[in-house]
């Protein structure tokens, strides 16, 4: 017989992926089905936390211009003071507020001020630098998971066929194919979901580290600002 006939008789396999799903063994489906949940929350993170960035950065920027300026400090705090700031305007925030409260009590805890303003410059910071890296644990989380789901879901699968086979007591490809293929998506989702969040963490985190060092250079800057006024204060 000729091998073009017998191709042509030869039933044809649907192996697209919605098949694949649908005929995929119920543990098989629900880790497809996480995984791809997943995989929605991990871009929407994604998406969030690259907007926040940009944001952040543009915010940095134009106080930074501002502080430089030669503006009042007392006229920025009251300007910022008046409504909820993040980043480097919280840190400014927070120094300042110490320090008007060091001396709205008569000058008596001048002394460990500048010890003080170092303590809230640093516990802002920290506020601030978690404030930047929630939710990155969920792509960390989803990185390092979601390869080891997807293959959970393809060992079930493969038993599964296995066991159908054995049933049967056929193993010819094209009883064996689909099966196998129906298992392997799932690593395939798995890891379709944790290639991006990988990348993307490793991004993103880059991204909070650049930030922390713009927020720890400028507090090292404004400290210093600060303890020359209280030097001079106290020498007056």
């Amino acid at each position: 017989m000729n091998p073009a006939d017998v191709a042509q008789a030869a039933p044809q396999i649907d192996m697209s992926f919605w098949t694949l799903f649908w005929h995929a063994h119920i543990v098989v489906k629900l880790v497809m089905i996480g995984l791809l949940g997943a995989s929605v929350w991990c871009w929407s993170i994604i998406i969030d936390k690259t907007l926040l960035y940009r944001r952040t950065r543009k915010d940095m920027d134009a106080f930074e211009e501002v502080f430089w300026s030669g503006r009042s400090l007392e006229e920025l705090y009251r300007d910022l003071a008046s409504r909820p700031v993040n980043d480097m305007a919280a840190v400014f925030v927070a120094a300042m507020r110490e320090w008007k409260r060091s001396f709205e009590n008569g000058g008596r805890s001048v002394a460990s001020l500048s010890q003080r303003i170092d303590k809230v410059l640093d516990v802002t910071i920290q506020r601030e630098t978690e404030r930047l890296e929630s939710k990155l644990l969920v792509l960390s989380t989803i990185a390092s998971a979601a390869p080891f789901i997807g293959l959970f879901g393809t060992v079930w699968g493969i038993m599964t066929s296995f066991t159908a086979i054995a049933v049967s007591k056929n193993s010819s490809l094209a009883v064996v194919a689909p099966g196998i293929a129906e298992a392997l998506f799932a690593t395939a989702i798995g890891l379709f979901a944790a290639i991006p969040a990988l990348m993307a963490y490793n991004k993103l985190q880059a991204e909070v580290a650049k930030a922390q060092g713009r927020l720890e250079a400028f507090a090292d800057e404004f400290s210093a600002i600060l303890s020359r006024q209280i030097d001079e204060r106290m020498a007056a």
